[in-house]
């Protein structure tokens, strides 16, 4: 697909996810999400972590955590949270359906991705009944590397994810079938709740029951 084309597709997501957190009460801000250790309040900071912050901000916030990305990201999205009201953080969804930011060597399909999973991390976490429309999804696996997997560290090793909604698997060995938004989050490195996958290997990938 043509740039323009992912980049409607950005728009969107972000759209729909500006609307769905519009609705949701401080229970649900409030409530953990699939990202070990943030609750929905977090998420929405760090998706819009680089619509707000500066490049001179991101270079001191960067020096602060000693480079690592991760530390930086998870102190910003702390102190983001506990300063913005839900109202603001939709908003800086919202404000920013069209903003042109790409994740570093990831492209707009990457942007795509950080949204798309994100997203999950809130709604599957809420028991929220959405699903990513299927072009969406398919931009997104369709930009799966080797590299973006093992950035997750998920041990994959005798298993093949095979998606029951669209055609899509990943791996051999074993099946672990389940939807492909599931599979992408199981990619990830999330823990998904019970009973969201099929096969031998599903409860290593799922809460308890």
């Amino acid at each position: 697909m043509t740039d323009a084309e992912v980049r409607a597709a950005i728009a969107a997501e972000r759209s729909e996810l500006a609307k769905l957190l519009a609705g949701l009460d401080t229970e649900q801000w409030d409530a953990p999400t699939l990202c070990a250790g943030w609750r929905a309040r977090e998420v929405v900071a760090h998706i819009t972590m680089a619509f707000r912050m500066s490049t001179p901000r991101f270079a001191l916030e960067m020096l602060k955590a000693r480079g690592s990305f991760n530390k930086m990201a998870d102190k910003c999205a702390r102190a983001d949270a506990a300063a913005l009201t839900s109202e603001e953080l939709v908003a800086a969804v919202r404000d920013n359906i069209d903003h042109p930011w790409k994740p570093p060597g990831g492209g707009f399909a990457g942007a795509l991705s950080h949204d798309v999973i994100h997203g999950l991390d809130i709604t599957v976490a809420l028991g929220l009944d959405r699903v990513v429309p299927a072009d969406r999804m398919r931009l997104v696996l369709g930009a799966l590397s080797p590299r973006s997997v093992n950035f997750f560290g998920v041990d994959l090793d005798g298993i093949e994810l095979r998606a029951d909604d669209l055609d899509f698997h990943y791996g051999s060995g074993s099946v672990l079938a389940g939807s492909a938004q599931d599979l992408l989050l199981v990619l990830c490195g999330r823990t998904l709740p019970a009973g969201s996958l099929r096969g031998d290997a599903a409860e290593r990938f799922t809460a308890a029951g």
